[in-house]
């Protein structure tokens, strides 16, 4: 339970190679800095990286220290480690991570493991425990399978027999918990595998750190910070223990605290602060500090995490961070690695289709009454399958759509033209057998980018996702409000237009916006919109009632009413609302 706040704890992470070297005097200055402006309910302290194993008697020292101070103290391993003498020799290693078919290495583990648990009740991984080895053993040992298959096996072998059971061997009350990295749509190419390994270890972890997409070599849409947490909620319900973020390569102040902000709204457990040494002096820190207590009061007015299903199966990639990017404009997201069947409204992208048996429960799902948006990315792998089952005609034309104008083709003066060009893969589909919903093309020629068809008591919709992922920003807002409301539900009534704009949902109906501090920086008008019935928005902050109108607008050939609300957001502050009925 956090000492500073109600909804979750603050932690800092030490690694082996600061830890080795810190004093007392050391850690008294330390500590003063990072307790004055976050709180410090938490550490992991680091036994093993790399070349560094911290001797036992400095690991209590400093346990003993923060204890002390009323911090609870867990122990913590990267699994990467140094050339030793036993071990094989001339392994292209990425990173330092272990071979695990070296037996030297593998008892090496084996002790490390036993050593952390020896001194701690709990016990966590960094994120290198991954294996991309391809030795010459390694080659041997894969055999006939593919690498996928191969490192899936022996990654739970490794984290059963030299992991977890070794160090419960020592220590049975200890509790393991891995931590996954960042990078979700790779996890099973390196041997990282949260399906086969939840019976295993007793809790998990996620990194949310995003850093500056634009100038970092993965290009994480800020909004990872969020999904992933829910992610992972979501695959491991109930223990997922927090979520992990950095100061590196944030080129401001925004940029470190959006990190904080977001792993706070997907309702982490702990807001995991790597590292130690990166923290003191930093002014990062000083804002973070500033802001902190600002979250913890907006999340005592909120409800559960909740927003539209997107289904990522275990093991999956393509069309990466898209649902992600649908975050960044104000799509309330809730990814989940199984089939939500019963939800009312589900988004599948192109990793959906690694599930060989989805248009089976596609097409039960249509038929009974539920509505699906799929992507082109999942039309490619399963149109020859979607059109002998009968739910759709249509088909990938191979062509592509340059896009200048877009057409709202249930407004009869729904027109945007003199757009940035935008790429979409060209859908085929036959006139009046279903119906586009949005248009978008240029000179005389146009295309669907969001058809719409019906089966059974359902609705099948297909959305053309821009070429190059990062186009989605340069649609005009008029045309990614039309997706927007085909995702509207029963369970999730309230959509908001604008660009660069997050809305966080809850159950309970409260809402965070958030602007992030980029491109166009300064403040900006928003609307909100609902289908229920209301009398104001309120602004949880303020208590302030702000009035609403009706809308009256015609699509999908039915007259919808809707409600809105006018906000004005300010770059890098967040806000919280709620409907008054």
């Amino acid at each position: 339970m956090s000492a500073h706040f109600r909804n979750f704890t603050t932690v800092v992470y030490i690694p082996a190679w600061i830890g080795q070297n810190l004093t007392r005097e050391k850690l008294e200055t330390d500590y003063a800095f990072i307790e004055k402006y976050i709180g410090l309910d938490k550490v992991y302290l680091e036994t093993h990286r790399g070349g560094v194993d911290i001797k036992e008697d400095q690991l209590l020292m400093i346990r003993d220290f923060l204890q002390d101070k009323g911090v609870t103290v867990s122990g913590g391993i990267t699994t990467t480690i140094d050339d030793f003498d036993g071990a094989e020799k001339g392994k292209r290693r990425l990173f330092g991570t272990f071979c695990y078919t070296d037996p030297a290495m593998r008892e090496r583990m084996k002790q490390i493991s036993e050593y952390a648990a020896r001194l701690f009740d709990e016990v966590i991984l960094d994120d290198f425990y991954f294996t991309n080895c391809t030795c010459e053993r390694c080659i041997k040992e894969k055999g006939d399978r593919d690498w996928v298959t191969f490192r899936r096996e022996l990654m739970r072998d490794v984290s059963k027999n030299l992991v977890v059971d070794p160090a419960k061997a020592v220590n049975p009350g200890v509790k393991m918990v891995i931590k996954y990295p960042n990078w979700r749509e790779s996890f099973h190419f390196t041997g990282y595998v949260p399906e086969a390994q939840d019976d295993i270890f007793d809790a998990t972890y996620i990194g949310t750190e995003t850093r500056s997409p634009q100038y970092t070599d993965q290009h994480l849409p800020e909004y990872l910070s969020y999904s992933l947490v829910r992610f992972m909620e979501n695959a491991w319900p109930g223990r997922c223990g927090g979520g992990w973020f950095d100061t590196y390569q944030c080129y401001s102040v925004d940029r470190y605290l959006e990190q904080a902000y977001l792993t706070a709204f997907a309702q982490a457990k702990e807001l995991m602060m790597f590292q130690w040494s990166d923290l003191i002096d930093n002014p990062y820190v000083c804002a973070l500090g500033l802001q902190i207590g600002k979250i913890d009061a907006l999340m005592d007015k909120l409800g559960k995490a909740t927003g539209i299903p997107v289904y990522i199966p275990h093991a999956s990639c393509g069309e990466n961070h898209l649902e992600m990017r649908l975050g960044m404009l104000g799509v309330p997201i809730e990814p989940v690695p199984y089939f939500p069947a019963t939800e009312p409204k589900l988004l599948l992208t192109e990793s959906a289709a690694e599930d060989k048996g989805i248009v089976d429960k596609l097409a039960a799902y249509v038929e009974k009454g539920g509505d699906a948006v799929i992507t082109t990315g999942f039309l490619k792998h399963t149109g020859d399958e979607l059109r002998n089952r009968g739910l759709t005609e249509a088909y990938l034309g191979g062509g592509r759509v340059n896009a200048t104008r877009y057409q709202v083709t249930g407004d009869f003066a729904g027109y945007t033209e003199h757009c940035i060009p935008v790429l979409f893969p060209e859908i085929v589909h036959g006139n009046n057998a279903s119906w586009s919903l949005l248009n978008a093309g240029d000179g005389d020629e146009h295309s669907s980018v969001f058809l719409r068809s019906a089966y059974g008591k359902g609705r099948l919709y297909i959305w053309a996702v821009p070429e190059h992922g990062s186009d989605i920003y340069r649609m005009p807002q008029e045309a990614v409000d039309v997706l927007k409301r085909a995702l509207l539900s029963s369970g999730h009534d309230t959509y908001v237009t604008g660009n660069d704009i997050s809305m966080f949902t809850y159950d309970d109906g409260s809402v965070i916006l958030y602007r992030y501090v980029k491109n166009d920086n300064h403040t900006v008008r928003v609307t909100l919109h609902t289908t229920k019935k209301v009398k104001a928005l309120k602004d949880l902050n303020s208590g302030r009632e702000i009035p609403v109108r009706e809308k009256f607008l015609f699509e999908d050939f039915e007259r919808h009413t809707e409600y809105v609300a006018e906000v004005i957001l300010q770059p890098g502050m967040f806000s919280g609302f709620k409907w008054e009925e």
